[in-house]
């Protein structure tokens, strides 16, 4: 994949690249409710407890979901932590939530981490503790496998781009200079592309990839890559410095030894851990 200097107005809006979590489909309601936190989490406790217990959606393809959708847990995050527990020495207790409430819950002590694609960012950090990230993605631009206009973000100015009129996708497009047609989402801006209605659609490399994994769709490329990236962590109750401080040592281990890029290939045909 080419990756491409954005222009200045580009690149401040790839900078707010997935503030919902990395691609959930709500906005995340970061903060106290009002109410009381939580301690923080010690690893004796984990230990103690023999249970690591983890807040996740349980409809978020392909990092969260259910098989045939009433099925077992599974998904990217899933399987993530899910190593991350057994180095550990304990067992993963899933917690499904609403992404809109995911954050109280963890404040609310309901579980002890969050696996759920939360991307880290400095409001964030303010507020909770994360472990060093365990997901990398860029913002790409999909046009026609045969399409040799767009090879870059300035190519598209005067282009026609397919996007959500709410994501960051289409501010990004704008601020490119595309003129943009509104869709649902990725499936009907791929349609479009297809019948050639438009010349490229924005989105996050991670739902092209996941797309590719199951569709294999040979008449649509990446064009072009923003160099800034959207990185993913698990995010914890602030001060629980020694389960973090173990869970980085666990996805360091995972990484070296192979796992992490083998749960992402599974997933997405290429290692996005790093």
């Amino acid at each position: 994949m080419n990756r491409r200097r954005l222009s200045l107005l580009g690149a401040a809006a790839a900078l707010t690249l997935a503030v919902a979590g990395c691609g959930s489909s709500q906005p995340a309601q970061d903060g106290s409710s009002g109410s009381a936190s939580a301690a923080p989490v010690t690893l004796e406790q984990v230990k103690q407890d023999g249970v690591l217990t983890v807040g996740t959606e349980g409809t978020y393809r392909p990092f969260s979901f259910h098989q045939d959708g009433a099925g077992e847990l599974t998904g990217y995050d899933v399987e993530v932590i899910t190593e991350v527990a057994k180095k550990l020495g304990v067992e993963p207790k899933f917690e499904e939530t609403q992404w809109d409430a995911i954050f109280a819950g963890l404040e609310a002590g309901r579980f002890e981490v969050i696996a759920n694609q939360v991307t880290i960012n400095d409001e964030r950090k303010a507020k909770y503790d994360f472990s060093e990230p365990y997901t990398v993605s860029n913002g790409v631009i999909v046009t026609k496998a045969d399409n040799s206009d767009i090879n870059s973000f300035a190519d598209l100015d005067g282009k026609t781009t397919a996007q959500s009129l709410t994501s960051n996708w289409y501010t990004l497009a704008k601020d490119s200079g595309a003129n943009v047609e509104s869709v649902e989402g990725w499936a009907q801006a791929v349609s479009l592309l297809e019948q050639g209605r438009v010349d490229a659609t924005i989105n996050d490399n991670l739902t092209y990839l996941d797309y590719q994994s199951t569709n294999n769709n040979k008449d649509i490329k990446v064009a072009a890559t923003t160099e800034e990236q959207s990185k993913v962590g698990l995010a914890f109750q602030k001060g629980s410095t020694e389960l973090v401080d173990a869970a980085n040592k666990a996805l360091d281990e995972l990484r070296a030894d192979g796992t992490l890029a083998k749960i992402s290939e599974k997933y997405f045909g290429e290692d996005v851990s790093q």
